[in-house]
């Protein structure tokens, strides 16, 4: 296994990443000092793909709120994200009505986030949300894919969608819905995120359920969280009524370790992941929230999972929980696979932090023990 030195402390391990080039202790003992080594690296990842740096934030031109990036454009500049533009001094690019996406369907039961308690998966919320007591078999999801994202996760694995990202959105809402036939239980919008497309979903979403008025359709999101609050409240209010859920990534719970890894700070994550569970109370069954965490060797410990698993007890014991096995991907394929004995001490410590509904999923990822 390659042994890479971290650039601040010196210290090696095989669970450095070399794109990084710094350490966990570092990050969270000194991130003042590796933050420009952080932030060259992001630079790096996004240039492969002409995306702007950082969040633009003119003094001057439109701002797009949809997300936390807030970005202010400059003239002939682009949002975060690589959507939205200013030309004329006006925001141009994807809308509510046309959106940079792609879709496909997958058979039920499937590979979602949610499966093992979503109506899908198990048939929890029999009849009036699934069309069996058991796994949706005959039906399918119709996967959505929204070409863009308001973070910069160096693990992402799906970051093919950033040669994307920049075409033109022409997909309308009427298009998408269109794609709903009679074997349609459910939506996911994902991605990339849906956060930045987030208008374009939600229109999808009612125009669907009133194709399918009296009929069960579920309408799920998995995001990382980071859109507008007023967005999240309609979205929520869709799934909820509909059956579905609203799945959130909580890729860390340290904010410099969130910056370090996603180049964007997880305060409006954590606060909206506040703001849904609310909602959990008003519908029990079927799940409504669930959250998941990527289990990054090297980065993501067990100190991560149990302030994030104590965080989600605080709120609401019984929101399901998933610990996700790390492929490697993207700006960090040089670290290996979650190890088996990284995995089980993370679910323990989550189980310990008073969660009722916590399971490993990828697990046929897992690595050997020689990897903490």
């Amino acid at each position: 296994m390659l042994s890479v030195r971290c650039q601040h402390c010196g210290r090696e391990s095989g669970v450095i990443s070399q794109a990084l080039g710094v350490c966990l202790d570092c990050i969270r003992g000194d991130f003042a000092a590796v933050l420009p080594s952080i932030e060259e690296t992001h630079k790096k990842a996004r240039s492969l793909f002409n995306l702007p740096p950082h969040p633009p934030k003119s003094e001057v031109g439109p701002q797009c709120c949809i997300c936390v990036n807030e970005c202010r454009l400059p003239p002939n500049s682009r949002s975060f994200c690589g959507l939205r533009y200013n030309e004329g001094n006006k925001l141009k690019g994807a809308t509510a009505d046309k959106a940079n996406v792609s879709w496909y369907y997958d058979p039920l039961p499937t590979n979602c986030v949610a499966d093992w308690v979503c109506p899908g998966g198990t048939g929890a919320g029999y009849p009036d949300f699934a069309y069996r007591a058991g796994p949706e078999y005959g039906y399918k999801n119709l996967a959505v894919f929204y070409q863009a994202c308001s973070f910069d996760c160096l693990f992402c694995q799906n970051w093919h969608y950033r040669s994307q990202a920049l075409k033109e959105a022409t997909v309308t809402a009427s298009m998408l819905t269109d794609a709903v036939d009679g074997q349609t239980s459910c939506i996911c919008y994902f991605g990339g995120d849906p956060t930045p497309q987030l208008p374009h979903s939600i229109r999808v979403a009612r125009l669907a359920l009133q194709k399918k008025r009296g009929r069960i359709l579920r309408i799920c999101w998995e995001t990382n969280g980071s859109m507008h609050p007023a967005l999240l409240r309609q979205a929520a209010e869709i799934s909820l009524n509909s059956g579905g859920c609203i799945k959130f990534d909580l890729k860390a719970w340290n904010e410099e370790v969130h910056i370090a890894l996603c180049g964007v700070s997880n305060k409006r994550t954590l606060g909206n992941f506040q703001l849904l569970a609310e909602y959990t109370k008003k519908r029990p069954s079927p799940p409504f929230l669930v959250a998941s965490t990527l289990l990054v060797p090297g980065y993501i410990d067990k100190q991560e999972v149990s302030q994030i698993a104590q965080f989600i007890s605080s709120l609401n014991p019984d929101i399901p929980y998933s610990l996700l096995a790390f492929a490697p991907q993207f700006m960090m394929r040089d670290l290996p696979t979650t190890s088996r004995r990284h995995a089980e001490e993370c679910l323990a410590v989550a189980k310990a932090r008073g969660l009722k509904k916590v399971r490993l999923g990828n697990i046929h990822l897992l690595g050997g023990d020689t990897v903490a």
